[in-house]
């Protein structure tokens, strides 16, 4: 027989962002701690509101599954003397495994204990499995409340523990466990009795809680565009927003509030992010895109008394509104080059200046960016220009208030003063991507911006030791250096890595050579393991990816090479052309010989692949300079005889000093045209 369990961890209001985290951790601790005590279940759930974690599965096994295990002990010639008796040894090893000397099996000259276990009852393993579920819950803060040590991220007021009908009974920070639940805490009648686990859902429901997310989400989601519909729009709902919301709630009902039309003439960024970001309202639009005087939220509750509701929003959101507007009015006082001015009071990082400063070498990063990637007269202009205006908008009072609009009113504020359209649009894309998921800069003069804002940051940071440690990144290092190999690849462009790090260097005045060439390795490094994580994604083989890594100083490169061997693969000859040239790479780069002399080669086999290198040198450098590394890797496949027959026929260690270093020499220069695609010993062969 099995039944179903049921776990409600009742709690004050839980924060909104933590509860998905919170629901999956329950949802994989509750499995594996069924798994591995031997418990059968057919599935496992978890629901969650803001005060309440529930954990339901589906047909718990009764009791735990029987084992039977074998135990080797010691030998056999240790185990019994000569009489066949069993020895101290043999004794204490039975002792120890809970048998009889005497039921020790003799297999492959050792004594083995055979132990059955029989299965213990379900309801009985609860007792202890679920306080330990609970407590090895873990959350980004905890709380302790009263006089306790017990630690969780919010004070827990009941909790519910149920075998079908059966309450599991236990105690955790002073709360015993039974059947009795609380419902909606306005629109309920208080606490509610559950009567069995599969009846949780409905009993919830009853009292005014939607306890399943999935069930609540799709309520919220058609509400919205419901009232939205009624009014004449069309609601903006953003994931991120949705989630939020719907961690908030217990029993959703969506509304429509108000506000001035005066508003709208503020650019819309600027009303939807107190809207959004601040009071967790959803905006409304019409067909064509544009912002409507409406905005949607969500109460936690029913229809009644939505007039009042409806209205406290609204003066909420009003007082914001006014508030964006004087900040907009005040700051069109100055222009944003005028606010550029302030940028001299503002420090970047301690020991790295001023933004003002910044914004400077930002400029001259620029121009080195622009020159780098062959950017039109134009782009180059307008990257320079954007640039220095680029943290103008910092010091705004419309930024000061409302921190998430930096870039995007840079972008308002320069429009209005007659910026160029493509400086305007490269002041908000500096800093794209945002976030995870994040667009990635679309204009030429953007993403030179960008590249510039985040490599200085970067060098800038190291610069003062901080290179992020295991999960500490206060600068959003990692963030901005992924961010920038999305952003080469996107627009795929060959950028010298090290050429814009020792610039960005230079203008930090960073002199030492052994800093610099730190440095080089430290930021090299950090790019790497972004890479490849962004290999990783496009399921390339972590061999393949080993295997064209070693070098990153072209990032685009390095995605087309990774693309490439991982087509060569899997042909079908692949594994006798990578043998090749692993055995070419396992003597050449023990050698320090570099310059091959023709006439010293008399043996038909080295003559053969000399000619077979210098053709294919040619070939496989035109095809890597027009990024046709699939064709480089069909050239290169041609050596795989001549490098066979080389090795079959030639003594490469000759007794004559002069002869070995041409042979190996000419090895090298194979060696170093497979290179210019891959190290190809890093890959794994069947």
């Amino acid at each position: 027989m099995a039944k179903d369990l049921l776990l409600e961890i009742g709690t004050e209001e839980v924060p909104a962002h933590v509860m998905p985290g919170v629901l999956a951790q329950l949802k994989e601790r509750a499995e594996k701690a069924f798994q591995e005590n031997r418990i059968a279940f057919a599935s496992v759930r978890t629901l969650g509101t803001p005060r309440r974690m529930a954990l339901l599965v589906k047909d718990l096994a009764e009791k735990q599954a029987d084992v039977t295990s074998e135990n080797r002990g010691p030998s056999v010639k240790i185990a019994f003397d000569a009489d066949g008796k069993p020895t101290k040894a043999a004794q204490g090893f039975a002792r120890g495994q809970h048998v009889a000397p005497e039921d020790l099996v003799e297999k492959d000259g050792y004594v083995y204990a055979v132990v059955h276990e029989t299965g213990k009852e379900t309801a009985e393993l609860l007792k202890t499995l679920l306080p330990e579920l609970i407590c090895a819950l873990s959350f980004p803060n905890n709380m302790r409340w009263g006089s306790l040590e017990f630690k969780f991220i919010r004070p827990i007021r009941w909790l519910v523990a149920l075998f079908d009908s059966e309450v599991i009974p236990f105690e955790v920070a002073n709360v015993t466990s039974g059947r009795v639940s609380r419902g909606h805490r306005f629109l309920s009648h208080g606490d509610f009795s559950i009567a069995k686990a599969d009846d949780y859902e409905q009993d919830c429901e009853a009292q005014y809680i939607i306890v399943d997310p999935e069930k609540r989400k799709a309520m919220i989601r058609a509400q919205i565009e419901a009232v939205a519909k009624e009014n004449g729009g069309r609601a903006e709902i953003t994931d991120d927003l949705l989630e939020e919301v719907l961690y908030l709630v217990e029993y959703p009902t969506a509304l429509c509030g108000r506000f001035e039309e005066k508003y709208l003439q503020l650019p819309p960024e600027a009303v939807i992010t107190p809207m959004r970001d601040h009071q967790r309202y959803f905006p409304v639009k019409d067909d064509a895109g544009k912002l409507l005087p409406l905005f949607i939220t969500v109460r936690n509750g029913g229809k009644e008394y939505l007039e009042t509701v409806q209205h406290g929003n609204e003066r909420v959101l009003r007082a914001r509104l006014a508030d964006a507007q004087f900040f907009f009015d005040e700051d069109r006082k100055k222009s944003l080059e005028e606010h550029r001015d302030k940028l001299k009071t503002v420090v970047f990082q301690q020991g790295l200046g001023t933004m003002y400063e910044k914004t400077e070498r930002l400029a001259q990063l620029a121009d080195f960016i622009a020159d780098e990637i062959g950017a039109d007269e134009k782009a180059h202009k307008h990257a320079r220009r954007a640039a220095l205006l680029s943290k103008a908008d910092l010091v705004t009072g419309m930024v000061t208030e409302f921190t998430e609009l930096q870039g995007i009113m840079g972008r308002e504020y320069a429009k209005l003063d007659g910026e160029c359209e493509k400086v305007a649009i490269a002041i908000d894309e500096h800093y794209m991507p945002r976030f995870a998921g994040d667009a990635q800069p679309q204009t030429t003069a953007g993403r030179i911006v960008s590249t510039a804002d985040k490599i200085d940051t970067i060098v800038g940071t190291f610069h003062l030791g901080k290179i992020p440690t295991g999960s500490q990144d206060p600068f959003a290092l990692r963030r901005q250096a992924l961010g920038l190999v999305h952003m080469v690849i996107e627009a795929k462009y060959h950028l010298s890595i090290s050429r814009l790090v020792a610039k960005a260097m230079d203008l930090y005045g960073i002199t030492e050579a052994e800093e610099r060439a730190k440095m080089q390795a430290d930021v090299a490094e950090f790019l790497r393991l972004r890479l490849r994580n962004v290999l990783e994604a496009e399921h390339i083989r972590y061999d393949a990816a080993d295997a064209v890594l070693g070098d990153v100083d072209d990032i685009y490169n390095v995605l087309l090479r990774a693309r490439a061997v991982t087509a060569f693969t899997g042909q079908k000859d692949a594994a006798q052309s990578m043998q090749a040239f692993v055995r070419v790479a396992n003597i050449a780069r023990k050698s320090a010989a570099e310059t091959i002399y023709p006439e010293r080669f008399h043996m038909a086999e080295e003559k053969a692949l000399y000619q077979a290198y210098t053709s294919t040198k040619s070939a496989v450098e035109s095809l890597v300079s027009g990024e046709d590394f699939e064709g480089a890797i069909d050239a290169l496949t041609e050596l795989a005889a001549p490098i066979d027959a080389f090795f079959d026929n030639v003594m490469v260690m000759d007794k004559d000093e002069a002869i070995k270093d041409n042979r190996l020499a000419l090895l090298r220069g194979v060696d170093g045209i497979i290179r210019e695609v891959a190290d190809f010993t890093k890959l794994v062969t069947a």
